[in-house]
């Protein structure tokens, strides 16, 4: 550090800017309106609960081959499933529309008290399976594709386990599968959670407890370097909304019925429940050597939630009759809405479904 030297100039100037950058971003949040995700076109076809079942609007491209089998989304439970439709540039859901696929979306909603005691059981064979059987009757087909995205992909693999003839093509994006890997971040820090105090405590878990907990997994980058940048974030509307409407994501965390919470955890985080063949739900053994279909697994190369070592673990797990992965040069939610989400991820999947017709 000893050929460092201050130089009052050079810091008097970069204050200068950073305050003319901090009275710009001012202005232009001043301008702003609501800021609004989700735009795509869809309607609700089912509700239960909380939750809604939409279905998307279609979108018919001349000359384009489309998929005929429906596709249902399932997202996990710990966000907002509109991060797949997150604005009009960077919405996933939007591009496989204009590929060709029809899509449903299961949108779990906002649990409360009464949600309390509902279990793996409820959300897998009760939750999923009646939307299932929504999607079946509405399309008039006898199977449809199924995505499960992080989370919501480890619940369909059991559904898919526990219902397979339902299933067509399973397709799973940054799924935990091996939930004890070496370099998971989240399962070393969920291993330090007495879940039963937590679920006597709470009850449901606080969403706003657990976005602080995956904040704390990347402090520098989610914290001080977010912080330090967010002028240059807001410096004009367009890139102000793309900023605050990830923000809006980030900060719309759902409260987790405590039930399912507690069953979830231990049965993945702390027993590691598809490596050890120990996964049940209501007394069903979950073998996912049941699993047949062809299957797609969609990981992030840069991925700290989900490594890629914890996706990858799916492979041989199955007797799928035609398993392939397609790693992504980005990391979790990368996968959904960067770049290569609209020129490379979507166009894979739409051809890999198509394919399998």
């Amino acid at each position: 550090m000893s050929g460092f030297k201050f130089s009052p100039d050079k810091i008097a100037s970069e204050l200068g800017q950073f305050s003319e950058q901090l009275m710009q971003s001012f202005s232009t949040l001043q301008q702003l309106d609501e800021v609004s995700v989700g735009l795509t076109p869809k309607e609700v076809i089912y509700r239960e609960d909380k939750l809604q079942l939409f279905r998307y609007q279609s979108e018919k491209t001349p000359g384009r081959k489309r998929c005929k089998t429906p596709l249902l989304i399932c997202y996990a439970l710990v966000n907002r499933p509109y991060m797949v439709d997150l604005d009009q540039e960077r919405s996933f859901v939007k591009r496989l529309l204009e590929l060709g696929l029809d899509i449903y979306l299961i949108d779990w909603g906002y649990p409360d008290a009464a949600d309390r005691y509902l279990d793996m059981d409820d959300y897998i064979n009760g939750y999923i399976g009646n939307c299932v059987n929504q999607v079946l009757e509405d399309s008039g087909h006898d199977q449809l594709n199924l995505l499960g995205i992080c989370q919501g992909g480890t619940l369909s693999l059991c559904y898919t386990t526990l219902n397979p003839d339902n299933v067509k093509n399973l397709v799973t994006m940054v799924t935990p599968v091996d939930f004890k890997t070496p370099d998971n971040m989240l399962s070393h820090l969920a291993q330090q959670i007495d879940i039963d105090l937590a679920v006597e405590t709470y009850g449901n878990i606080p969403g706003a407890m657990l976005n602080d907990a995956y904040n704390a997994l990347m402090p520098m980058r989610l914290g001080l370097q977010k912080n330090l940048n967010l002028p240059r974030q807001l410096k004009d509307q367009a890139s102000a909304l793309s900023f605050l409407r990830m923000e809006k994501w980030i900060y719309d965390s759902p409260d987790q019925a405590g039930e399912m919470f507690r069953q979830f955890l231990t049965t993945f985080f702390k027993d590691n429940g598809f490596i050890n063949n120990s996964v049940a739900v209501d007394d069903r053994p979950v073998d996912l050597k049941r699993i047949t279909q062809p299957l797609l697994n969609v990981y992030g190369r840069s991925d700290h939630l989900v490594p890629p070592s914890a996706s990858q673990a799916l492979s041989g797990m199955t007797n799928s009759r035609e398993y392939s992965e397609y790693e992504v040069a980005s990391g979790h939610i990368g996968v959904f809405v960067s770049a290569k989400s609209q020129t490379e991820v979507a166009p894979a999947i739409a051809d890999w479904l198509k394919q399998h017709e």
